[in-house]
């Protein structure tokens, strides 16, 4: 039996479960990002679990039609699964519900005449589903998203927990012992390498053999590509899959539609790429005037960065070298493909709440021919933070300092692969603890 990995999203879930007055959940992410295990090992606190894959079980879509109540669907569900359905006793799983949408239509009514009756429903397409329903019950259904493994929950995985205790205990001015930052680093090399994807990270845990992950890293995104099929009929996949290679070529910098490859006009490439953003494969980093929160109230939508969802993934579509990534210490070629860009991003999206999806902002200058950039700006508490990811010791860092000046900021963040420090108007956490911005320091 596969062991399991903890992960942050177990704690929310096991208080959903201890709720009196609970709605039903609806289980949110891009495919292959954990969902399904962390329900099944949720249920191992329940006497019962009932698990229905609606891909499977079309017989049981007639069950949805609104001609039967919760009670009655559950009674009926029981009988042909042959397994018991008790309220407060029984964890009723839905899997792969966009493939009954009536179904997602029927999921607030266990909320109105049914809240005992522990529900979770999921599904690999469900943004698609959802965005074509113009209600599915909204404030009777409580939605929790998930994502990759982040960095804490990769060092939780490979017994490393001691490690990840003393991480999130330092900040600039509790830096850790160089021996403890040095064994940091060299994880995270692991991970940039590896990724976050369950399935990748739990093959690693057997025996560490990377070929082997690189295997089921193309593995998995095959299985993308053959869902591309799948997302819009409108938007041809072969088109989707150029928008999802330029993604990972284009790197650094705002995302061009004119260097897509592919035939395709910018409306049908843009199309592509909403797509990609909604399937949960790629994050916009959206351009914000940063004058004030919320950080989008002031943005624009014709500049924007595309990062992928996983460095793993993203280093194997790029084809890098492996032995560049885990013998150096130079950030240069840790961030050839933008990867530790793309790591600090997953890591902000990962450290913020499940209950909402998180937007991601960088700025620019606004002005033709400037080159001042912020990679990402963040919201801490009620202060507006910028993050510059960078590759020198200290250097000029001229456009954070343009930025704080411009908007009177009292401090930005730097994050490398140096150890914590900070100087002047200058905080820096390295990369593997970019999670530690949002403690109090």
């Amino acid at each position: 039996m596969t062991k399991y990995n903890k992960r942050y999203i177990d704690k929310e879930l096991q208080n959903w479960a201890k709720q009196t007055d609970r709605k039903p959940l609806l289980l949110r992410g891009a495919r292959q990002v954990g969902k399904t295990t962390a329900v099944r090992h949720l249920s191992e606190q329940f006497d019962n679990f009932a698990e229905v894959d609606f891909n499977e079980r079309p017989d049981i879509h007639y069950m949805f039609d609104g001609t039967y109540s919760p009670q009655e669907i559950c009674q009926l569900l029981s009988i042909q699964l042959h397994q018991p359905i008790i309220a407060g006793k029984t964890l009723l799983f839905f899997d792969e519900i966009q493939a009954c949408p009536q179904a997602i239509n029927r999921l607030r009514y266990f909320y109105e005449k049914y809240p005992e009756q522990h529900l979770i429903a999921a599904g690999s397409l469900l943004e698609f589903a959802l965005e074509s329903l113009p209600s599915y019950g909204v404030g009777r259904i409580r939605s929790i998203f998930m994502y990759p493994f982040s960095y804490e929950e990769f060092l939780w995985a490979t017994g490393d927990e001691m490690l990840a205790s003393v991480i999130a205990k330092a900040n600039p001015f509790n830096p850790l012992p160089e021996p403890i930052h040095e064994q940091a680093v060299r994880k995270l090399r692991l991970f940039l390498i590896i990724g976050g994807m369950p399935a990748v990270v739990s093959r690693y845990c057997q025996d560490g053999n990377l070929q082997e992950c690189q295997h089921l890293l193309r593995d998995l995104i095959q299985s993308f590509r053959d869902d591309f099929v799948k997302y819009r009929q409108r938007v041809p996949s072969v088109r989707i899959d150029a928008v999802f290679r330029s993604v990972a070529e284009q790197g650094l910098g705002k995302f061009v539609y004119s260097k897509v490859n592919c035939d395709g006009n910018s409306e049908q490439i843009k199309t592509a790429l909403e797509t990609l953003i909604l399937a949960g494969l790629v994050y916009p980093v959206t351009h914000t005037s940063a004058n004030g929160i919320p950080l989008g109230a002031e943005i624009n939508e014709k500049y924007r960065r595309m990062i992928f969802l996983d460095t793993g993934l993203l280093q194997c579509l790029l084809g890098l070298d492996l032995s560049d990534l885990l013998s150096t210490t130079d950030i240069q070629v840790v961030n050839r493909g933008a990867i530790a860009e793309t790591f600090v991003g997953n890591e902000i999206v990962k450290s913020s709440s499940c209950y909402e999806p998180k937007s991601l902002f960088c700025w620019h200058r606004e002005k033709s021919g400037s080159n001042a950039e912020v990679d990402y700006v963040v919201q801490l508490a009620d202060k507006i933070r910028p993050i510059e990811v960078k590759s020198g010791i200290k250097g000029s860092m001229q456009s954070m300092r343009y930025f704080l000046h411009q908007k009177d900021i009292d401090y930005g963040i730097r994050t490398s692969l140096e150890n914590f420090c900070s100087y002047d108007d200058i905080r820096v956490y390295p990369l593997y603890a970019i999670k530690n911005i949002f403690n109090k320091c």
